[in-house]
């Protein structure tokens, strides 16, 4: 996906369109794990669409549970969407911060030859 160190830089524009695309898979991953949420907490915990949004969104931005959820399998789910939400949040920095920090070590490699 990207280029090796010894091809030259990538220009501007074709960056751009990298970190477009990028950006585009984050905001599909955190689409997906809001949707996947969403019908948890109204399915599992037994929550109206709106409110199932609610936690779904705030547990994903690291805020914290809105609700307080009564049933076991609504506890589980929302043990389990916590946790996932943690390590989603890593991978997604790590995707949108890829081509930025590949951009300067490549240019850094460049600087050498």
């Amino acid at each position: 996906m990207f280029e090796h160190r010894t091809d030259p830089l990538l220009p501007r524009h074709t960056f751009l369109a990298r970190v477009a695309f990028y950006a585009g898979m984050a905001l599909l991953l955190v689409g997906s794990a809001l949707g996947l949420g969403v019908v948890g907490y109204h399915y599992l915990g037994g929550l109206p669409w709106i409110d199932a949004l609610v936690n779904a969104s705030m547990i994903l931005g690291g805020m914290g549970p809105v609700d307080p959820i009564s049933s076991h399998v609504g506890k589980l789910f929302a043990s389990f969407y916590a946790l996932f939400s943690g390590l989603l949040f890593i991978g997604v920095a790590s995707l949108l911060l890829a081509p930025f920090v590949h951009r300067i070590m490549h240019k850094l490699h460049l600087d050498d030859e």
